[in-house]
């Protein structure tokens, strides 16, 4: 029996260019802002002796790639798709996101050893330089953070660099904490104390990251879905559908799912109308986009 493919209805891409470019802006808009302002963290962290400071500036150097790499993967998605790379440029901020999320890694080694360093042997810190600009990076965040979040998007890029400029927003909370007890009572340790609190937060978010990046690369399974369901749906909501073997479902972002699967259909079934309501299903309940589907055989219900 000859084989039947049938692809989604759908363009490569389905992006909102128009929404896109906000999106670009927003994100081009943040990076500005926080490497503008990790530059003057960096110096008024050495200034000032702060590991605090020197370890927001590091989480901000991460987002500042982050949100470059964001950006960049906007600009990069605007290009066709070609022979080559046949699903286009999307898959570029994912992989943006793995290997910042390896470098994340990296800084906070370097923020633990420095903090063991200095609370066997804690220099004098500037308390009052510190939290002049401790505070000046909260305002730079809590404006970043506007810019990312002042129109409603559901673009994970978006919603990963928000995350990104949250957790600065927490480093510069930090800073001035341990800015204020170091002016109240010269307790110098607090300092590093709360860069490992900042590491902290740094190594969770890596961690999530990574793997979550990882599992798009290796082509796993949106974690939402569970093929065993998928098939039983497709037997029991559409008529027509004898049985689904050999169902990959994958995903080139988090928001573009794919699938294939062979398909036997009844002898009675119109094959063009089955695999039309197998592509709706897939969309509207799985959320999956594009779908390959292959006839292997036709199955007579009265057999």
């Amino acid at each position: 029996m000859g084989h039947h493919h049938a692809h989604s209805g759908q363009g490569h891409h389905g992006h909102d260019h128009g929404h896109g470019a906000g999106n670009e802006k927003a994100v081009g808009i943040a990076a500005f802002l926080t490497g503008g302002f990790m530059l003057a963290e960096v110096a008024g962290g050495l200034v000032a002796g702060s590991l605090a400071l020197l370890a927001d500036a590091g989480h901000m150097l991460t987002d500042f790639g982050s949100l470059l790499l964001a950006w960049f993967a906007f600009r990069l998605a605007r290009r066709p798709a070609d022979w080559k790379r046949t699903y286009g440029f999307d898959r570029f901020s994912v992989l943006a996101a793995f290997v910042n999320g390896i470098t994340l890694f990296a800084i906070v080694a370097w923020i633990l050893v420095e903090a063991v360093r200095r609370l066997l042997n804690p220099p004098e810190v500037s308390g009052g330089l510190m939290i002049w600009i401790a505070v000046a990076g909260l305002l730079v965040n809590i404006l970043a953070f506007w810019v990312l979040t002042r129109e409603e998007s559901d673009n994970l890029n978006i919603r990963a660099a928000a995350l990104h400029v949250m957790g600065d927003l927490l480093g510069s909370v930090a800073a001035i904490i341990a800015s204020l007890v170091i002016i109240v009572t010269g307790w110098m340790p607090i300092d590093p104390l709360l860069s490992l609190l900042v590491a902290l937060l740094i190594v969770r978010s890596a961690y999530k990251v990574v793997v979550e990046s990882g599992h798009i690369l290796l082509e796993g399974s949106p974690r939402d879905l569970d093929s065993r369901q998928i098939k039983s749906e497709l037997r029991e909501a559409i008529a027509g559908v004898v049985n689904i073997e050999h169902l990959h479902v994958w995903s080139i972002t988090q928001e573009r799912r794919m699938a294939t699967m062979e398909a036997e259909f009844s002898a009675e079934a119109d094959p063009a109308a089955v695999k039309q309501q197998i592509k709706a299903l897939m969309a509207e309940r799985f959320r999956v986009g594009h779908v390959t589907i292959e006839i292997v055989g036709r199955v007579s219900e009265n057999a």
